[in-house]
């Protein structure tokens, strides 16, 4: 069973990641800051429709306070989802402000709701913490998925991933009328190559979302990680694998039941094969993060000293003892995974 060692060690965003997200207008200044957040009045447990604690938690401001705060916050949301453009916002309002006190982020949850038409839509309000930025970048640049996020000062804003959390999906939905087995596994076993090729770590159920997509004959998935805390960061070469972790036992399952080797190992080669398209695409922008990743740890050093062990193990390559930072882990990895695309580089 895999489980992280130790909570979380924080990473700063250090200069040279900072002119990188200038560079590419993720960095923006903000009306409203993380720590103004921490500042609210009171909190009440948030529960689900079926009545269980959620582990979020409600939060109300002062009254003084609570305009600024909401139109700040409306602000953000303008900033994300229309480049800043307020004027098309004025019939959007702040309808509640959650906080979840577990994981290492300890996120806001900040939900906008549609005054016209009772839409709803979620946005996250967080410390700025610099693997979690480096996740998110490498998200995407390497994934299907495009992620919207800022970062000024010690704050990081994201959009809110649409999808069901994965242990959700498989309390509820694996029994739904329809379900075939073979396409989440299918989905599955891209994901989990897409995470052994970019490094991004526990990946258990909780930390990443199914989104289902209805198409003209079956149904679609796709397997969308939302927590990026532990990028490039534990030292353990399998806790880069979301197939070995017991949480996902369910998909593993099934894998195991419909996926002969051949085609774990199509499935992987097409996943491989698309993220090389992605580096060709991006090869500039991706030398550029990656030379900021290069410059700092990310990882305590017994950490990095571990897993760039291990990886030299399992590739049978002693040039990744030459790595000194988990940036220069990733960056041999991805030279090892797609290297036609990274001997572009």
């Amino acid at each position: 069973m895999l489980t992280p060692t130790k909570k979380k060690l924080p990473y700063p965003v250090h200069p040279p990641l900072r002119r990188y997200l200038a560079s590419y207008s993720r960095e923006s200044e903000l009306p409203v800051e993380y720590g103004t957040l921490t500042h609210h009045a009171e909190s009440f447990p948030l529960l689900d429709r079926d009545g269980r604690d959620t582990l979020w938690r409600s939060v109300t401001f002062h009254p003084s306070e609570k305009d600024h705060v909401y139109q700040g916050l409306r602000d953000i949301y303008a900033l994300l989802r229309a480049s800043g453009d307020r004027k098309r916002m004025q019939h959007l309002a702040v309808s509640r402000v959650d906080y979840c006190e577990f994981g290492n982020s300890k996120p806001f949850r900040v939900r906008i709701v549609n005054l016209l038409n009772d839409n709803q839509d979620y946005f996250y309000v967080k410390r700025a913490d610099a693997s979690r930025v480096y996740g998110l970048e490498l998200e995407h640049l390497l994934s299907p998925n495009r992620m919207h996020y800022y970062v000024w000062s010690d704050t990081l804003i994201e959009e809110h991933v649409v999808g069901l959390p994965g242990d959700q999906f498989m309390r509820d939905h694996l029994a739904d009328p329809g379900f075939k087995e073979v396409r989440i596994a299918k989905e599955f076993v891209k994901f989990n190559e897409r995470c052994s090729v970019r490094l991004l770590g526990d990946m258990r159920s909780y930390n990443y979302v199914v989104d289902i997509t209805p198409d003209f004959e079956e149904v679609q998935y796709r397997i969308r990680p939302m927590d990026f805390d532990q990028q490039c960061y534990d030292g353990r070469r399998k806790f880069y694998l979301p197939k070995l972790f017991t949480e996902n036992n369910p998909l593993i399952f099934f894998g195991i039941k419909h996926l002969d080797e051949t085609s774990v190992a199509q499935y992987e080669g097409e996943e491989r094969a698309l993220i090389s398209l992605r580096i060709k695409v991006e090869r500039n922008r991706l030398g550029q993060l990656l030379e900021a990743m290069c410059a700092e740890p990310l990882a305590p050093p017994e950490k990095i000293l571990q897993l760039r062990g291990e990886m030299a193990e399992f590739h049978r390559d002693p040039d990744f003892h030459y790595c000194r930072t988990m940036g220069e882990v990733l960056k041999k990895n991805l030279q090892t995974k797609v290297p036609e695309a990274m001997s572009l580089d």
